[in-house]
């Protein structure tokens, strides 16, 4: 049975002949939790409850949620965040503290960037160094003895380097220093972290995993050795997330694979075109050949999402650039990615370091669910707006 098709296995509701039974389970709500005794909520007040003793003690809909993506993942403990940005911001906070150092790829999530220089290194005294986007073994160059965590983003998700993760991994362990990556491009199908010695994975689950995008929530999950270190820290925040948000993301969970295979092949279709049109430079898809870590996702992931990227041959200014943005009627704007509408963004790469792109505009697009040839034609007839300018 396939690791996927064995998870929704999993989520059924036991076979009851005795009662009847929904598909999809309930989605409680609730603050306040009866206890059936005194004696009980005393075991409750010294940390010995092992039941919910309080609405943002993980209601049942949550529970399973990260019970699934837990089996799916392979780790030892998951917990759902009301975001995936909130789900950065606790994993960050858990595994670095003031008067630490951390390192940070170049290409991660802006937000989460934002977060580790105005909050862990402004307000908290964390030291950060900022490493080339396509980082491997070299990473060693840039440690120090008090480098606690290694923020991770493979493939980033505007530019689409890829870190060698095995490489790091191996070097983090053995200096005890904590691997933490937004694995949210992959899925927990397509990419296994916990295999290539990560520690700790985040997924924005507003993407892929939901699928629809009318879900907000993000997921950590942790392997065995640093597990009831996170776990401990989550319960300390009291973060909940709310019970429609987890049910959402369950139900999205079931129909993933046969989604993601629909938006990989279509992403891929589109890119090769690309790669041909006049007026296209580069296109920026890590399962392509000429991809600069091609070697990298051919040996480490087992397929490709719908997310990837072109820049032009020449810089258009804005006025120009919108005859082509505007006249798409199948791509819409949206920041958004992993839904079944394809969306586009464009713009300059914001990057400490030198590196690719630098002064390019990359135009991304989130390949959805539409027909391949209709989503192709879209294209060809905004891009000729380019030529007609």
């Amino acid at each position: 049975m396939k690791r996927e098709t064995e998870l929704i296995a999993r989520n059924w509701p036991q076979r009851d002949t005795s009662v009847a039974t929904t598909i999809n389970p309930p989605a409680y709500r609730g603050s306040t939790v009866l206890f059936a005794s005194y004696a009980a909520m005393v075991e409750a007040q010294m940390g010995r409850h092992h039941g919910i003793s309080y609405g943002t003690d993980r209601l049942p809909t949550q529970r399973q949620f990260e019970e699934a993506m837990r089996q799916l993942e392979g780790g030892a403990v998951t917990r759902v965040f009301p975001s995936g940005i909130a789900a950065i911001h606790t994993a960050l906070m858990a595994f670095v503290a003031s008067g630490q150092h951390m390192i940070m790829v170049d290409n991660a999530y802006g937000p989460g960037r934002r977060f580790v220089h105005k909050v862990l290194e402004q307000r908290l005294k964390v030291s950060c160094t900022v490493v080339p986007a396509n980082v491997g073994a070299d990473i060693e160059n840039y440690l120090r003895p008090d480098t606690a965590l290694i923020f991770l983003e493979s493939p980033g998700s505007n530019t689409f380097e890829i870190q060698d993760l095995p490489a790091i991994a191996d070097i983090a362990r053995r200096r005890g220093i904590v691997t933490l990556l937004d694995a949210t491009w992959a899925t927990p199908l397509y990419l296994r972290p916990f295999e290539l010695g990560i520690d700790a994975t985040i997924h924005s689950v507003t993407k892929y995993i939901s699928g629809y995008s009318d879900v907000l929530a993000g997921t950590v999950t942790v392997a065995e050795g640093h597990a009831e270190r996170f776990a401990e820290f989550y319960k300390l925040l009291e973060i909940y997330t709310p019970a429609e948000e987890c049910y959402l993301a369950l139900r999205g969970l079931h129909s993933l694979a046969v989604r993601l295979r629909q938006h990989e092949r279509s992403a891929l279709e589109i890119a090769t075109w690309l790669t041909s049109h006049p007026l296209v430079d580069r296109v920026l898809h890590p399962a392509l050949p000429d991809h600069p870590e091609h070697h990298l996702w051919r040996r480490d992931f087992q397929g490709s999402s719908g997310l990837f990227a072109f820049t032009l041959r020449k810089e258009y200014p804005q006025d120009q650039l919108a005859l082509f943005i505007d006249a798409l009627r199948l791509f819409r704007l949206g920041y958004s990615w992993g839904g079944f509408q394809s969306l586009l963004t464009a713009a300059r790469p914001h990057r400490l370091l030198s590196g690719r792109y630098q002064g390019q505009t990359v135009i991304r697009l989130n390949i959805g669910l539409e027909d391949v040839d209709d989503l192709r034609d879209d294209l060809r007839q905004g891009l000729a707006r380019l030529n007609s300018a």
